[in-house]
């Protein structure tokens, strides 16, 4: 299809929400646009990301000059969705970029800049999405092969690191793969290459394609081949090492660009036998298009199809160099587009109202028009109020909710919280005085599951493998904590003691100091705590840890009984404790229980002498839920 780039007004956009957001946000250089309709990206900008302190001031400069939105603080265009491309791995809501400093959470993001919907993803995911979408104007293909159809699809990209992801192909279409195939160990092809490795290892231990084929391991290998061939050269950026090749023909610059693309040459042709594509692979990234019509005679195509035996399976797989400007674009547009239009099963419920709204009531789509126009109010707002602004009775709401399937209000926002934003928001709604049950039973549903998907996305795996450690090497663990804590710690004391570890459980504040005072080395205190202030709890955990014995505390990061335990398993949800009960730090506190119980049966590092012991666990922990 090509970039697009036509300048159309705002007025006229194709898309009924209005324009998109689109970014591909990279190690060096960010770029954005406005999709304003299919294939039609406006405004395209492309800024430098060293020049900002994070992702929000980055965001917020391209969007001051080219949206004049409530963003800016008056009227215009108001952006609802966006989708990123970054070039880092996307797990859960906290992204961070490996090849820069800096990370920001999903959620938080989405809530900065107001938006509806905000998809992050892989760099080569977006990527490879993009190929399903480009025309052969957009393709430069370089040696023989024909494509097969319907088959696996390969992409790889040199720029600041190097990107690897695939398509695979399915009943109705394809999925991308997520990879992080470019940190696969390098493997020299040959003596010169191998010496090139030797120059690396003396910067890192482990070598990657990636320290090699990318733009920082061009300008490694310039200097590696440098002091090889006896040449006295000063190092050079990437973009200086490929003019002085293409334009000043120096010799060593083009001996670089041989090696550089005789790697590709074979990381291509390993990607392509792993993954068997042949539905052809493709060359993207930002270093390849801008080498240009030298490429097609670099030794890439013939290191690609060496492979001994195996030449004749690679020689029919075509490959190609992306040639279009910013494809990552036409990826996320396309990842995004899916998304709203329901087939990734995020939005399908909007979907659904629209189709069946001619089948409801007149009363019934009166709420039915509510949800699609306002669906924020819907999701925060009492029965009550949603059906004032409606103008129905509050039965009819119940009823356009079990007209869709639903059994009642409390139901249906729970499903249309996570259609919205494609993931549940992290967010407190408060409970209201004159909140139905069908309300308050929503919000604090809704409540805990955004805070244990916040919990999860920011637990400490190495404070949880030290806690479970402890406890499985204890010779005695003693849990101590007050008030709403006690029910965790109980829970706690009869799970581990099915373990055979022997356990007690102090919840009276006098008895604490008594039962550290009793305790050594190899002993571990479990303390729970919400504030981790009480005197005495700070008092035993002294004693303890003067004792010889471990303290695992379960409770606020940052609390003085955190600062004193030998290991802290942080839960800092926020809630008013003066007027409610801790309810979801107890449930968060009773994950933490259940993970250690977990992760005591599966822990394979007992030695022999313990193994009878390790299978009752094993045996006794089915029985937990009991």
């Amino acid at each position: 299809m090509g970039s697009q780039q036509e300048p159309e007004k705002f007025g006229r956009t194709a898309f009924a929400d209005g324009p998109r957001l689109l970014a591909d946000i990279g190690a060096t250089h960010a770029r954005f646009a406005l999709q304003t309709a299919p294939g039609i990206f406006r405004d395209v900008a492309v800024l430098r990301c060293e020049d900002f302190d994070g992702i929000v001031p980055l965001l917020r400069s391209y969007l001051a000059h080219h949206v004049s939105a409530p963003l800016a603080g008056g009227p215009g265009l108001a952006l609802q969705h966006a989708a990123f491309a970054v070039a880092n791995p996307v797990n859960g809501d906290q992204v961070r970029l490996t090849n820069r400093a800096r990370e920001f959470s999903t959620e938080a993001l989405r809530r900065e800049l107001g938006l509806s919907t905000l998809l992050v993803v892989n760099d080569f995911t977006a990527l490879a999405m993009a190929i399903l979408v480009l025309t052969p104007a957009d393709l430069r293909q370089v040696g023989g092969g024909k494509p097969a159809a319907g088959a696996v699809i390969g992409v790889l990209g040199p720029g600041t690191g190097l990107g690897v992801s695939g398509l695979i192909p399915t009943a109705d279409g394809f999925v991308t793969l997520g990879s992080e195939g470019g940190h696969v160990n390098f493997a020299p092809s040959d003596e010169r290459e191998f010496a090139i490795l030797q120059f690396a290892w003396r910067e890192w231990q482990h070598v990657s394609n990636e320290r090699l084929i990318s733009g920082p391991g061009m300008e490694l290998m310039y200097r590696a081949l440098a002091a090889r061939n006896g040449i006295r050269a000063s190092p050079r950026s990437a973009a200086n090492i490929i003019a002085g090749a293409l334009h000043d023909k120096d010799p060593l610059c083009l001996e670089v660009l041989d090696v550089f693309s005789g790697m590709l040459g074979g990381a291509a042709a390993n990607l392509a036998v792993t993954l068997g594509a042949f539905g052809g692979i493709f060359i993207g990234g930002g270093i390849v298009p801008r080498i240009g019509e030298w490429f097609a005679q670099s030794p890439f195509r013939a290191r690609f199809e060496a492979k001994g035996r195996f030449s004749d399976y690679l020689a029919s797989i075509p490959t190609y160099v992306i040639t279009t400007p910013n494809p990552a674009f036409h990826g996320v547009a396309t990842i995004l587009s899916e998304h709203l239009r329901g087939r990734s099963g995020a939005n399908t419920l909007m979907e659904r109202i629209k189709h069946l709204q001619h089948e409801l009531t007149p009363a019934e789509q009166r709420v039915a028009t509510l949800v699609l126009e306002q669906p924020r109010l819907v999701l925060n707002e009492p029965i009550a109020d949603i059906a004032r602004v409606a103008e129905v009775s509050q039965p009819t709401v119940i009823r356009f909710c079990r007209s869709l399937g639903f059994l009642g209000l409390a139901d249906f926002k729970l499903k249309f919280a996570s259609s919205l934003t494609g993931a549940i928001p992290v967010r407190h709604s408060q409970v209201r005085t004159g909140d139905s049950t069908h309300d308050l039973s929503a919000k604090v549903i809704d409540n805990t599951v955004s805070a244990i998907l916040k919990f999860r996305d920011g637990l400490d795996v190495h404070q949880l493998e030290r806690a479970i450690d402890l406890v499985g090497r204890a010779r005695r663990v003693e849990f101590y904590a007050m008030g709403n804590a006690r029910v965790v710690a109980l829970d706690g004391q009869h799970k581990f003691f099915r373990f055979r570890i022997p356990t007690a459980l102090y919840g009276d504040s006098h008895l604490f100091t008594l039962a550290a005072d009793l305790l050594g080395p190899g002993d571990v205190v479990i303390a729970i705590s919400n504030s981790g202030r009480l005197p005495e709890l700070l008092q035993a955990v002294d004693i303890a840890r003067g004792h010889g014995a471990d303290v695992i505390a379960i409770g606020n990061s940052q609390s003085p009984l955190a600062k004193k335990a030998s290991v802290c398993l942080a839960v800092d949800h926020a809630e008013d404790s003066t007027s409610f009960l801790s309810m979801i730090s107890r449930i968060l506190q009773l994950l933490f229980i259940d993970i250690m119980a977990v992760g005591l049966s599966v822990d394979g590092k007992e030695d022999s002498a313990q193994e009878g012991t390790a299978q009752q666990r094993r045996l006794l922990i089915s029985h937990l839920g009991s």
